[in-house]
């Protein structure tokens, strides 16, 4: 029984996980993904990839994530999943590929600017 192991990145969340046969369990940071991931949609995020390559309940998938909010940890989750189904198995790439899982999205927040309030927000101009 071999371990497959990816890492997927979101924002400023990191994913690695561990993928194996067994039973479907999805545990993140020691607790199951539904704790960790408590709406339904970042749970139907995390389980896109499984759910697009037809494999729900074959692997156990054990996750570390951090940095970042909980979308961006949710989207860093499911593109180490399809990285690692790919992994396993070349064939499904075509189809995660298709439903846009296989791309690392690399929108990142813009930095802050000198003599700015945010990063394009200017200061309140005063003509007096």
């Amino acid at each position: 029984m071999s371990v497959t192991n990816t890492s997927g990145r979101r924002k400023t969340a990191v994913a690695r996980i561990y993928l194996k046969d067994g039973a479907g369990e999805i545990t993140v940071n020691g607790k199951d993904h539904k704790v960790y991931f408590p709406t339904l949609p970042l749970q139907y995020i995390v389980n896109q990839s499984l759910e697009v390559s037809e494999l729900t309940g074959r692997y156990d998938i054990t996750v570390n994530v951090q940095g970042g909010g909980v979308k961006g940890q949710a989207e860093a989750v499911r593109l180490a999943i399809a990285k690692a189904i790919v992994e396993l198995d070349a064939e499904k790439k075509p189809a995660l590929r298709a439903k846009g899982l296989m791309t690392r999205d690399m929108r990142m927040v813009e930095r802050k600017k000198p003599g700015r309030a945010k990063a394009r927000k200017k200061f309140q101009f005063s003509k007096r």
